[in-house]
């Protein structure tokens, strides 16, 4: 793990973006002024300045500039990248782009880069690694740590076990705390976030836990079983890594142990995990709501973003040419009344929207464990979709009446704004619902089929009822 301390004060990362991007594209003009012999000599003093510049930030910031780097661009930048960062850069790079980086790479540069990281951040990386890789890198590694890395890679992705890592502290009990604070000065430095140091028996069996802060204040003479804490809070590796991460915000824990089913100490999980984890989920959410299969590079091939994207754009097409049949239904009532083509449009796209409130709210109702009583939730929904149709739908009404001087049209306008809004609560709660009880993501394709439903629903009901009452 490299220090995490900037070696210059934050920068703005669009600053850094434009200073590279101009560096690079002097070198290019001054490849092009110097035809095909010097270009070597007079690339090298912009290879220098861009190391320089590299070198001065911290990896997510050079992960940030490689994503929003296009792909020839982004290469240069990666074969100047500092050869002791690579691994952390590699782990701060989002799915798509990291793929694109370790395909650069040789064999022995992506061993050197994955030696440098600790076992746990080994195994966030071995799914994109190369087989003959991962076998090199194992074999790297001492007894201890290879049984860490097994251990880590046993858990589902969506696990504590698979956010857990193992630089922990643990004490004994029956010590004092000027042994405990000994013990510590002998260390080259603290894991990241550590805010208390475990306290175990003599099997590892956690039985508390020493506040860094209580160590600090507390007199040295007295012994941990007296200074310590009780109360922990305690994880398993195969708890759902979503109710960690509540956990870690109901309650502001900066660490939490992980114990097997013994109660024997394994690791510890840190807020820095659980924010990542939680951003990437967030970012997983938008992209699944969107109908996107995959996180995407925005520099990735024409194919490969068809490819991510077709699923559900060959899904939307089916609905809407049911949409549009749905309407040629009633091309009879459309000739007779041509109102009915300049309003069909508002009802509709209320209710894509209203279905889109409500199943913003559903997913993250069943994201935060609140779904134990569907039901309540389901006529809560159809309650307020009712009344916001009936505001909505008599102001809307109101207008339909003062442009078409049409008292009945206004009526229907109303009728089926209140209908459509009921479709689209019943549709925001039973599509993330039923989703998740398929062991689905609750999100995934969520925005498009609410919006075929209320599409083809707000279609037919404003034009049913205008065929029934008007025409």
């Amino acid at each position: 793990m490299i220090d995490t301390s900037y070696k210059n004060e934050r920068e703005d990362a669009q600053e850094i973006l434009r200073e590279l991007r101009e560096l690079l594209r002097q070198s290019e003009d001054a490849q092009e002024r110097a035809g095909p012999a010097p270009v070597a000599a007079m690339a090298e003093p912009y290879q220098t300045a861009l190391r320089t510049r590299l070198g001065g930030l911290h990896p997510a910031e050079v992960a940030s500039v490689l994503e929003a780097l296009p792909l020839d661009e982004r290469l240069i930048v990666w074969d100047l990248v500092k050869a002791e960062h690579d691994g952390d850069i590699l782990l701060e790079v989002s799915d798509a782009v990291r793929e694109t980086l370790i395909e650069s790479m040789d064999s022995e540069e992506l061993v050197a880069a994955t030696e440098q990281l600790d076992t746990d951040e080994i195994a966030d990386l071995a799914p994109d690694l190369p087989e003959d890789v991962l076998e090199d890198v194992f074999q790297s590694l001492s007894p201890e740590e290879r049984e860490q890395l097994r251990a880590a890679m046993s858990y589902a992705e969506d696990t504590v076990g698979a956010l857990m890592d193992f630089d922990m502290v643990s004490v004994r009990e029956d010590v004092t705390l000027e042994v405990v604070t000994r013990y510590l000065r002998r260390l080259d430095e603290l894991p990241d976030h550590t805010d208390q140091v475990f306290v175990v028996d003599r099997t590892r069996r956690l039985i508390g836990a020493l506040p860094i802060s209580k160590l600090i204040v507390t007199d040295l003479e007295v012994a941990v079983s007296d200074a310590m804490s009780t109360e922990v809070m305690k994880l398993h590796p195969d708890d759902e890594a979503q109710d960690a991460a509540q956990k870690f915000e109901r309650y502001d824990l900066v660490s939490a142990a992980v114990v097997d089913r013994a109660g024997r100490l394994v690791g510890r999980v840190t807020v820095n995990v659980v924010v990542d984890y939680i951003r990437e989920k967030t970012e997983d959410e938008q992209l699944a709501q969107a109908g996107l299969r995959e996180e995407e590079d925005i520099f990735s091939s024409v194919w490969d973003s068809v490819k991510n994207r077709w699923a559900w754009l060959a899904i939307n097409l089916v609905t809407a040419i049911i949409a549009s049949r749905v309407i040629g239904a009633f091309e009879d009532s459309i000739e007779k009344l041509v109102a009915l083509a300049a309003l069909m449009p508002i009802v509709a796209g209320i209710g894509g929207n209203s279905g889109n409130q409500t199943i913003t709210m559903i997913v993250r109702s069943i994201a935060l464990g609140q779904m134990q009583n569907a039901r309540i939730l389901f006529t809560k929904e159809i309650s307020v979709a009712l009344l916001n149709g009936l505001i909505w739908g008599a102001i809307l009404g109101l207008v339909a009446f003062w442009i078409y001087d049409n008292p009945d049209l206004g009526l229907v306008m109303t009728a089926a704004m209140m209908l459509n809004l009921v479709l689209a609560a019943v549709m925001g709660v039973f599509i993330p619902v039923v989703l998740n009880k398929l062991g689905r993501d609750p999100a995934l394709g969520s925005s498009v089929m609410i919006t075929a439903v209320t599409d083809s629903g707000g279609f037919f009901i404003f034009l049913g009822l205008a065929t029934l009452f008007l025409v």
